[in-house]
């Protein structure tokens, strides 16, 4: 039997397309190594938002030149957002790699190895047994946005929304094999449908999916401060499914750095809409991204950003400094904030968070909460809130893709632990 190693980096969308990718080398007859020294098929899904991402692809690209060397006839391809437009320079790099495939150009990387090696009726998939309880689901690539910082326009492309029901179909598939909630996925998920030609809305596909019976919950990310609508926040607030939890990227507290980055928004009116989400779903629990050390950001630039979130109380937050990116409009200005200063920013930030983090969870100590059991690490079932709080329990039982209603017993920043007080096989959609 033929074996695959894939190796992912990055975001959703990279897992999601791995994830497809794994699928249909199953249905080519490929089993999964964890060792790439075993592998026919070496697959890369690859990150390039950030300088040290892209460090770690190069390096893990560097470190399998010997097994190529070893066994020229394994196939070693490199795709995701490490790959663009023009292959040549990475050609001259890597010249012992086989293929480089744009990201989620699945069919491009399965046609080359079915090619290589030949098979049976590959479109076809032969499903593996265990299926994830909470599946990604894109339901748009690329982005219309031009924000001066990232790659992923560069990378991706611009806006290809899925129709409606092709992602309806799509999960309703996942379901029938066993998933119990699905992550509807885009780079500016709230702009889904803006490029089809009757203009559906992410809200409506929100209701579309909803119908899908034995689908228990649904998430979606990552939205825009700049096109998240009034229809959105109500289809969240109305419909039972939908989780409440909403990440919203604000990146800067500071209209100058915000303006600079082409974000398309004002403090203001990103804290207004965050007030108007929160008076229409009380409980939500509220995630955010957020760039330290743009180019030409003063400290009271910085501290802006570290006030705005001191005020609004997020319970997640995603904060990286930022590196210059090749080919973005940033990416041409002087990276004048030291390293070490970034470093500090970025710590700052992560501290402050912390504490916000631990006092808000702190409030569900001795409560119980509905959790949908994903899987067991290191001997404890994990599984998430509705508001996407990780918890973690002990328990000889089989939990995976149950609901339990666990009572919190420790609370951290990170995670929460307690104690399952029984299991449901619906969910009650209480908010």
């Amino acid at each position: 039997m033929k074996r695959y190693y894939l190796w992912t980096i990055g975001c959703q969308m990279n897992d999601a397309d791995s994830w497809r990718v794994a699928e249909r080398l199953q249905s080519l007859g490929y089993a999964a190594t964890r060792r790439p020294e075993e592998a026919d098929v070496i697959v890369l899904n690859t990150c390039v938002v950030r300088q040290s991402a892209e460090d770690k692809v190069y390096g893990r690209l560097s470190s399998l030149k010997p097994i190529k060397q070893r066994r020229p006839e394994t196939v070693l391809a490199l795709m995701g957002c490490a790959v663009g437009e023009d292959t040549s320079s990475l050609q001259q790099r890597f010249p012992y790699v086989d293929l480089f495939v744009r990201p989620s150009d699945i069919e491009s990387l399965i046609d080359f190895i079915a090619g290589r090696y030949g098979s049976a009726d590959y479109q076809q998939p032969a499903f593996s047994a265990v299926h994830p309880v909470s599946c990604c689901v894109p339901v748009m690539h690329g982005c219309d946005h031009l924000c001066t910082y990232c790659i992923v326009r560069l990378r991706r492309g611009s806006q290809r929304s899925r129709r409606p029901a092709e992602v309806v179909d799509e999960v309703r598939c996942l379901v029938e094999r066993g998933a119990r909630e699905v992550v509807l996925l885009g780079q500016n998920v709230d702009a889904y449908g803006h490029d089809l030609p009757d203009r559906p809305t992410l809200a409506g596909l929100l209701k579309a999916v909803h119908g899908i019976d034995g689908l228990w919950r649904i998430r979606f990310l990552t939205s825009h401060p700049a096109d998240m609508t009034d229809e959105l926040i109500e289809a969240v607030a109305r419909l039972p499914k939908v989780c409440e939890h909403i990440e919203i990227p604000v990146q800067s507290g500071d209209d100058e750095i915000l303006r600079r980055m082409l974000r398309r928004y004002t403090v203001a009116r990103y804290k207004e809409l965050v007030a108007k989400i929160r008076r229409r779903i009380p409980n939500v629990a509220l995630a955010t991204d957020v760039i330290v050390g743009f180019p030409g950001e003063t400290e009271e630039q910085f501290m802006n950003t570290y006030d705005l979130l001191r005020e609004i109380r997020f319970d997640v937050v995603h904060v990286a400094a930022y590196s210059p990116r090749p080919g973005t409009a940033a990416g041409r200005l002087p990276d004048d904030v030291p390293p070490q200063e970034k470093e500090r920013r970025r710590r700052a930030v992560e501290e402050l968070q912390r504490q916000i983090a631990a006092e808000i969870n702190a409030q569900f100590l001795g409560q119980t909460v509905e959790v949908l059991i994903e899987d067991r690490h290191k001997g404890k079932w994990r599984g998430r809130t509705r508001t996407n709080k990780l918890v973690f329990f002990k328990d000889e039982r089989d939990w995976r893709g149950k609901l339990a209603q666990v009572q919190i017993t420790w609370t951290g920043p990170w995670s929460m632990q307690g104690n399952p007080a029984q299991t449901s096989s619906s969910p009650g959609h209480s908010r």
